[in-house]
């Protein structure tokens, strides 16, 4: 069994949500560590790259045993839901064997930021409205601020990968371009990148 480290760089800002506001100014918030610094929670990454994978499958670039074997088999939708919900997945799952860090800014960058008290600095607010499609002109009430984070890169680990298992995670990776809320109004443009793989020590 392999570790794979690897970094996502993001290339626009991007939003993955805490289902927080923050009243009256932003009715949408990313997700932040206690640090209030950005990061990415390895569930939501493992369902991304299973998604990845599933369309991969469809095209013959990945097997079915290896995307099961690494995310997990779905269950039957008639089967009682799992107590933890996990939005990111298709529905309720077997563990699969591999273990998917938390995203997150490298050791250096993460300390200087805390240090520096930089956390305010990775985000900003965008907003949007809905425009009618035969007046042009905005509905009322549409208007929506949204929290962003800045463009940076984030650091992750995949634990416990079979060796037969690496070209098909890197598949995974190539496939994935945007990540997070709104990817089809220009956020979380990115790229996946393997660092390296290292031998397991336990």
């Amino acid at each position: 069994m392999e570790t794979i480290e690897y970094t996502i760089t993001f290339f626009s800002e991007w939003h993955v949500g805490s289902g927080l506001t923050s009243g009256s100014d932003l009715d949408a918030l990313v997700i932040k560590d206690k640090n209030n610094l950005p990061f990415i929670p390895g569930r939501t990454l493992k369902g991304l790259l299973r998604e990845a994978a599933e369309e991969l499958v469809k095209l013959n670039h990945c097997d079915e045993k290896f995307m099961n074997t690494v995310f997990g088999v779905p269950s039957s939708k008639s089967e009682v839901k799992s107590e933890i919900n996990d939005s990111e997945q298709h529905g309720v799952t077997q563990k699969g064997e591999c273990f998917f860090s938390n995203a997150k800014l490298s050791n250096e960058l993460y300390k200087s930021s805390v240090e520096k008290e930089l956390a305010p600095f990775y985000y900003r607010a965008i907003s949007s409205t809905a425009i009618n499609g035969t007046s042009g002109v905005a509905v009322k009430h549409s208007l929506r601020r949204m929290q962003t984070t800045i463009p940076c890169v984030l650091e992750a680990e995949i634990m416990n990968v079979k060796e037969e298992y690496k070209n098909q995670i890197e598949a995974c990776f190539k496939w994935v371009k945007r990540l997070g809320q709104n990817r089809n109004r220009g956020l979380g443009r990115c790229k996946f990148e393997i660092i390296n793989g290292k031998e397991n020590t336990k």
